[in-house]
């Protein structure tokens, strides 16, 4: 499950956004990908266009959904990048990370043996943005490591700089791509991320 916000659309100027670049390097590896969510968008070469981005919205607007999402697509997998509407509304941003921290929790309480890849958020334009960027990144590691071995850390911010940017927040295709990769390299580096999970009722299936 691709879950966040505009960036995880692939909003202006390439929908779907990392997701087109991410399928690609999966397939090509061997995977059978399918992603979950309630939306759905990209171009001919995105081979499951299904995601779960939605443009403007903030952490507690996910919150509020995510139980109804999950038990939609019961996902494996979900790789998590938020936050970037909190700030940019001067939505309470001293206390994003902890709404993050809970968004986590609400995640892992219906889901526990999923393995969620939480991200920084990309860089931005706007100084003032930035600063408020850097500080909520700076904060989201210590929210992923009391979260467990099923919670895991992307640093997305690092891999992307200005020039990767095409309105000073949302990514060009190159900036896109570059996200794919870090996603890709972090899902691989978990390799039970990328099998799906095999239930009591499947495994007697199996054996009879």
């Amino acid at each position: 499950m691709p879950l966040g916000d505009s960036i995880t659309d692939g909003y202006t100027p390439y929908p779907g956004g990392y997701r087109v670049k991410l399928w690609q390097l999966l397939a090509a590896g061997g995977h059978t990908v399918d992603f979950v969510g309630s939306q759905t968008n990209g171009p001919a070469e995105l081979g499951d266009r299904d995601h779960e981005g939605h443009p403007g919205w903030r952490i507690d607007q996910l919150d509020t959904n995510i139980e109804t999402w999950l038990g939609q697509s019961d996902p494996r997998t979900i790789m998590l990048l938020i936050g970037t509407n909190d700030l940019n509304q001067n939505h309470d941003i001293e206390n994003a990370p902890d709404r993050l921290s809970g968004l986590i929790d609400h995640i892992r309480a219906i889901k526990p043996q999923t393995i969620i890849f939480v991200a920084t958020i990309p860089p931005q334009s706007n100084a003032t943005l930035e600063s408020r960027v850097r500080a909520y990144n700076a904060a989201i590691p210590s929210v992923v490591a009391r979260k467990g071995s099923q919670v895991r850390l992307v640093k997305m911010y690092d891999a992307l700089t200005t020039a990767d940017l095409a309105d000073g927040i949302h990514p060009t295709k190159a900036g896109y791509d570059k996200m794919a990769s870090v996603w890709h390299n972090a899902l691989r580096s978990a390799p039970s991320s990328l099998v799906p999970l095999r239930t009591p009722s499947a495994l007697a299936a199996a054996r009879t």
